[in-house]
């Protein structure tokens, strides 16, 4: 048995151990000394902050003004601008109408087409209209990737193109039967981009450049059902329009008349958009509310516009300036502290009421990303997650058995055990602060 093997052996052997002393701990600081001592902890980087907001002090505190990298718990700072920016209803798009011709461009919106939100009215409102369409592509594209996204991730469904004007999550569905060669794509405007393949990579793989997909089917393959990022362009979305609406619609590009008088369809109300993001840590959606708040700010569709106006108007009294530079947290170049989570929490939590916030979030044994996890009689875990490969962070609020509700973040870098073991360790700790507070 080699030395991983044999630590976590004695890591799953120490837990039982570790779950009796806890519980015989009479209070929140002499259970939480366990954080500082525990041989799950002792090898990564490992920090967490409790606030008790009726009391309005810290509670406990350990490498709290350390930085971490807080992977989708940066989705709470995306959050928090959509609060202040967005409206309660998501803008579409925007459009004009002159003489026979309606010219119409996007603002980010994530919901059209997307299987995990509800209907978008931009479909009926194109397929109502009597006028010739026409799609205004913005001047410059933000960039599809995030600064600090890995590239090979391409292919993966959580790591979606950002764009200005998204359909079917900028995703294409591929289902079939093992063994059997008959591919079923969603949208069915990729059924021609498909072309079997005899490598060892099981499933589907898109070239990196372009919407060409491998598809070996394997006779050992289960069923198939894969989402996969297609490679966006305007002539795409205009395709896929045309194809939905059986409808003409074209591209006009060099547009020198004056749009500064557009009117805005709305599509969903904005916490169908928000409890997606959060429950399940849809990363695709949180870059889009950056760019949506971005237009709302400046008619331009930038992430850095959006961030840059929070940190300057809503987060300078944050207790140290967050490494902000994205929407989803994809990117390690994120960097926050603990103190600084809570501090965006209570921000978050005035802003919210309980009942509202907590249906939106994730919640212990029940929903989301914290389904499996935290599993009590009484729900008492709201929170985000956030994971990249060595680091798992968990923040937000803890209702506790006396009904009060702390503020918390705990946060974890650099670790080399298995993240199940990690988060069974953070449960023992996050159930003692609901027994003993």
């Amino acid at each position: 048995m080699n030395y991983n093997k044999r630590r976590l052996f004695a890591l799953l052997f120490l837990s039982p151990m570790i779950f009796t002393l806890l519980s015989s701990c009479s209070s929140t600081k002499t259970s939480l000394e366990f954080f500082e001592q525990s041989q799950v902890f002792d090898q990564g980087f490992h920090g967490i902050a409790v606030f008790d907001p009726i009391e309005n002090k810290m509670i406990y505190e350990y490498n709290a003004e350390k930085y971490f990298t807080p992977a989708s718990n940066i989705k709470l700072f995306t959050f928090y601008t959509g609060l202040k920016i967005l409206e309660d209803s998501v803008p579409a798009l925007h459009y004009i109408v002159q003489n026979d011709s309606l010219i119409f461009r996007g603002t980010g919106d994530p919901s059209l087409l997307n299987p995990d939100l509800p209907q978008s009215r931009i479909l009926n409102f194109l397929a109502s209209r009597d006028e010739k369409l026409f799609y205004l592509p913005p001047p410059v594209e933000e960039k599809y990737f995030g600064p600090g996204w890995a590239w090979d991730d391409y292919n993966s469904s959580y790591s979606v193109e950002r764009t200005s004007f998204p359909v079917y999550g900028n995703r294409v569905n591929f289902k079939a039967v093992a063994g059997k060669p008959v591919l079923i794509a969603s949208p069915a405007i990729f059924s021609d981009s498909i072309n079997f393949d005899q490598s060892e990579f099981r499933g589907i793989r898109r070239d990196i450049e372009k919407n060409n997909f491998l598809y070996n089917p394997a006779e050992d393959q289960k069923n198939l059902n894969q989402d996969v990022p297609f490679k966006y362009s305007a002539s795409l979305v205009v395709n896929i329009l045309r194809d939905t609406l059986k409808k003409d619609i074209e591209i006009i590009r060099d547009f020198n008349g004056n749009f500064e008088n557009y009117h805005t369809l709305y599509s969903i109300h904005v916490d169908s958009m928000y409890k997606r993001m959060m429950e399940v840590s849809d990363n695709f959606i949180a870059e889009q509310i950056l760019m949506m708040a971005s237009q709302s700010l400046s008619d331009t569709l930038s992430s850095d516009i959006a961030i840059d106006h929070m940190l300057n108007n809503y987060l300078l009294d944050l207790p140290d300036e967050p490494q902000w530079v994205d929407g989803s947290g994809l990117s390690r170049y994120n960097l926050v502290t603990p103190r600084t989570m809570i501090s965006l929490l209570l921000k978050i939590k005035e802003e919210v009421p309980q009942e509202r916030l907590f249906n939106i979030l994730a919640t212990g044994g029940v929903s989301g990303t914290l389904k499996n996890n935290y599993v009590a009689d009484e729900p008492y875990i709201f929170a985000k997650t956030g994971t990249l490969r060595h680091n798992h962070s968990l923040s937000e609020y803890l209702r506790a058995k006396s009904g009060k509700v702390l503020v918390f973040s705990l946060m974890n870098s650099n670790y080399t055990v298995p993240t199940n073991v990690l988060k069974s360790q953070m449960e023992l700790i996050l159930r003692q602060l609901y027994e003993n507070n």
